[in-house]
């Protein structure tokens, strides 16, 4: 058995240095040499197999193993999701109902600084609560290319705008866990988010409309713009002050949306922003049914995904459930139970292939409910749209791929662990520290599920030993890696995938890459005041 070392070559700056080598390597190659984003995650691939090898000792077997768990794990369920995902949206605009859906977008404002706030704020919002995992990005994104956006553009706004539901997705997962990895209460943790996240989240809509049309349109919007942000804000901090993160998003999206649709019926621009002053749909008349009918495939995917989320249905699936014979984990060889961390415990993680209980199954659900309920639609068209679904994402995957072989190398080889340790000794300054941590956490993994399964255990450890509040630091890490969402290699790789941009990664990190960033300082900067008020 293989025993991790956080400090290999006998100085924790320069061990963390190194290991933070192949996430340098990865960005600069797609920020500065503008090399294809497969390209330079197998480039920064090679680089982290000989930093695990050579800098932190991990045997071959274990790099193989460690590779071997996130090539499966890209494929399922990861893959396994966005297929779907993309699948469901292009069965959409296939059958027609995308057109209805466009003109009921229309009716309620022709201004794309209104739709970017209905669609990739609101309702992805509402996706990001219902299902995460990509699915908000993947929709949101074609929806507005679909609706006149240009697709470096649409894609980048949908990342922004994630910043303010990513840390509540999959009905509050990212948050639950974070609590559970360190024996924390659930509403503790909860309402620090509210402390530390609600500012940000305030101001993500107005970052959205001035990124759309700039000061003029955050002028000629404000009275909507605000509406919209205290209206999200205000509904997502009361559920999770009083209720938990389970519904902070669902109930968030799903009320915003009603909002602007009612403030569209009372006050709209004087001036109608199109991008690139391109001409506007003529409003359409439209029945209630009609526009319902249309929507249904979002709907029918909300009751699949709220079904798949209940827990007396996963109950259906854990050990001793009616359907456990369907959960199939398997053992990596080179991993599991090959590799003692270093704090001392034995890595137990296994591939757990679940094709029953998988978010993607229900997702695959909402797609045939769809099909049998859509007559013009047929079978032959049905798997056209499929196979165009899988050749347009291929290269989105394979990127997702290499960019968890890599993770999960730097994971288990100890380098995460020797970046985040070499943070933690920065003493007093570590509270503008923290959400570095875990910002690099959700750059590395692209979940902020796996950022606090990995980083929480060492803010905690980190607070108790500086005597601050340690439910404080793992909200803070969870709001840095949130901010990392929005550059993630997972997260822009569904997004190029969705616009038709596979291959020009780069283009949407240059794009993305400042307003993480800035995103990230203003966490920072508001957790160390917030840590020397609690201290």
């Amino acid at each position: 058995m293989w025993q991790q070392t956080i400090d290999p070559l006998g100085s924790l700056v320069l061990s963390s240095v190194v290991a933070a080598l192949p996430i340098l390597v990865f960005l600069l190659a797609l920020v500065v040499f503008k090399v294809s984003g497969i390209v330079a995650a197998i480039i920064a691939v090679v680089v982290e197999v000989v930093v695990a090898g050579w800098a932190f000792g991990m045997p071959a077997e274990a790099i193989a193993g460690a590779g071997l768990m996130g090539l499966l794990t890209a494929v399922w369920p990861i893959a396994w999701i966005i297929v779907m995902a993309v699948w469901l949206y292009r069965v959409t605009v296939a059958s027609g109902r995308f057109d209805v859906i466009r003109a009921s977008i229309g009716a309620v404002s022709p201004d794309q600084r209104v739709q970017v706030l209905l669609i990739a704020f609101a309702f992805g919002a509402f996706l990001e609560g219902a299902a995460g995992f990509g699915v908000p990005i993947a929709i949101c994104a074609a929806l507005l290319v679909q609706l006149g956006f240009a697709p470096v553009r649409a894609a980048m706004l949908c990342l922004v705008a994630n910043a303010a539901a990513g840390a509540y997705g999959a009905i509050g997962i990212p948050v639950i866990v974070g609590a559970q990895v360190v024996g924390l209460d659930v509403m503790e943790l909860s309402r620090a988010l509210v402390l530390i996240l609600q500012p940000l989240t305030v101001a993500v809509p107005f970052l959205l409309v001035m990124i759309v049309d700039g000061r003029r349109g955050l002028r000629e919007t404000l009275p909507f713009t605000l509406g919209v942000s205290l209206v999200y804000s205000g509904v997502q901090a009361t559920v999770l002050w009083f209720l938990g993160p389970e519904l902070a998003d669902i109930g968030a999206g799903l009320v915003t949306m009603v909002a602007i649709m009612a403030i569209s019926r009372v006050w709209r621009p004087a001036r109608v922003f199109r991008e690139g002053d391109g001409p506007s749909a003529a409003p359409e008349s439209l029945s209630l049914r009609t526009v319902l009918v249309a929507w249904s495939p979002f709907y029918i995917l909300t009751g699949f995904i709220f079904v798949w989320s209940l827990p007396s249905f996963e109950g259906m699936f854990a050990e001793g459930g009616p359907l456990a014979w369907t959960v199939l984990p398997m053992s990596i060889p080179g991993l599991t139970g090959q590799i003692e961390t270093a704090a001392g415990a034995v890595v137990t993680s296994s591939w757990t292939f679940t094709p029953v209980s998988a978010t993607g199954t229900a997702i695959l659900l909402a797609v045939l409910v769809t099909f049998f309920t859509t007559p013009a639609l047929s079978g032959a068209r049905l798997l056209g749209e499929l196979a165009q679904t899988v050749r347009d994402l291929w290269q989105a995957i394979v990127l997702i791929a290499a960019i968890l072989v890599l993770a999960n190398i730097a994971n288990y080889s100890g380098g995460s662990a020797s970046i985040g340790t070499a943070l933690a000794g920065v003493g007093p300054l570590f509270p503008l520290f923290a959400p570095i941590i875990g910002w690099i956490g959700v750059f590395i993994t692209g979940s902020v599920v796996n950022n606090n399964t990995l980083f929480a255990p060492l803010q905690v450890t980190t607070a108790s030993r500086l005597g601050v509040e340690p439910t404080l630091f793992v909200a803070a890490n969870t709001a840095g890696g949130t901010t990392a969402k929005v550059v993630s290699p997972q997260s822009i790789a569904i997004a190029a995938g969705a616009v038709g941009l596979s291959g020009r990664e780069g283009e949407i990190l240059r794009a993305s890459i400042w307003y993480s960033l800035s995103m990230l300082a203003v966490i920072c900067v508001w957790t160390y005041a917030l840590s020397l008020l609690v201290g």
